[in-house]
C-alpha cells in the first residue's frame, strides 16, 4: 500500500530554498480525512511557505505533495488546487466591505459558477438555505443585513471563514484566525472551528497557545522548515526543544 493512501494531505521530503535560505527542509507529515491539526512554531519556521506549497503559490525544489490519496499538487496552479477542494484563509480578512454579510456569502456560493453574470441573479432556494446554514455556523445570522465593513475584526474573520465554507472545500487551511480578537471572540472561534471540523478537514496555523489548547487537537511544531515535535498540546509544550526555540521566549 502506498504511504499516502487513506490520507487527505501527504507531504514527503518537501524542501524550498530562497536565495540559499531553506524555508522548508525535508518536511514530511500526513493529515487524515476529518482531522483538525494545529501548527505552531516561531516566525520563520516555514508555516507560511508550507501553506504556499500546498496551495500552489510556491513550487518546492524537492519532495511530494499528494492530495486525497492520489493527486500530486506539484504540477497544478493555484486555481486548479482551489477547484480540487483546498481552501485557504489568510491572516488578514478580505471581505467586500460595501456589501452586506449575506451578499458576501451569496457571492462566495456562486463564485464557482464562473460566468460573472450569474453572480447578480437571485439565489435559488437551495443556495439561500445553504447561506442560512453558514450564517448560523459563523454566528452572524443577526447581522446578515449589515455591511461587512461595519463588522468587528472578529466578525470579519468569521465572515471570511464562512466565504471559504461556501465553496465547500475538503481541506481548510486557516492562518492565525484569532490574531487581534478579544478573549470572547477567541473562545467562540474555537467552538466555530470545532463545528466546521465535523464535516471538513482543517489545518490551523496559530500563535495563541490558549486558543490551540481550546481546540484540543493534535499539535505539530515546525522549526527551521522541519517538524520539531508533534503530539497533544501538553506533550508538545513540555518538549525541551519546543520550549527552547519557541515557548520560552
Amino acid at each position: 500500500m502506498e504511504p499516502f493512501e487513506g490520507t487527505l494531505l501527504y507531504l514527503e521530503g518537501v524542501t524550498v530554498s530562497f536565495d540559499g535560505f531553506r524555508a522548508l527542509n525535508n518536511l514530511s507529515f500526513a493529515i487524515k480525512p476529518g482531522e483538525m491539526r494545529a501548527i505552531i512554531g516561531p516566525n520563520g519556521a516555514g508555516k507560511t511557505t508550507m501553506m504556499d506549497v500546498i496551495t500552489g503559490k510556491t513550487r518546492p525544489d524537492a519532495g511530494a505533495v499528494i492530495f486525497n490519496g492520489r493527486y500530486s499538487l506539484l504540477r497544478r496552479d493555484e486555481t486548479e488546487i482551489a477547484e480540487m477542494g483546498i481552501g485557504r484563509k489568510f491572516q488578514k480578512p478580505t471581505v467586500f466591505d460595501s456589501h452586506s454579510v449575506f451578499d458576501n456569502l451569496a457571492l462566495a456560493v456562486k463564485a464557482d459558477r464562473r460566468a460573472r453574470k450569474t453572480l447578480w441573479r437571485r439565489e435559488t432556494p437551495a443556495e439561500h438555505g445553504r447561506i442560512d446554514e453558514i450564517l448560523k455556523t459563523i454566528r452572524l445570522t443577526a447581522v446578515q443585513n449589515r455591511l461587512a465593513g461595519s463588522l468587528s475584526h472578529g466578525q470579519k474573520q468569521w465572515l471570511e471563514i464562512g466565504m471559504l465554507l461556501a465553496q465547500d472545500p475538503k481541506l481548510l487551511l486557516v492562518d492565525e484566525p484569532v490574531a487581534g480578537m478579544t478573549d470572547a471572540e477567541t473562545g467562540q472561534t474555537a467552538e466555530l472551528l470545532k463545528e466546521i471540523n465535523r464535516e471538513h478537514t482543517i489545518v490551523v496555523v496559530e500563535h495563541d497557545m490558549t486558543f490551540v489548547r481550546d481546540l484540543g487537537v493534535p499539535v505539530m511544531c515546525l522549526h527551521e522548515g522541519s517538524v520539531l515535535a508533534e503530539g497533544t498540546i501538553d506533550q508538545v509544550s513540555q518538549n525541551e526543544r519546543v520550549v527552547e526555540v519557541y515557548l520560552g521566549r
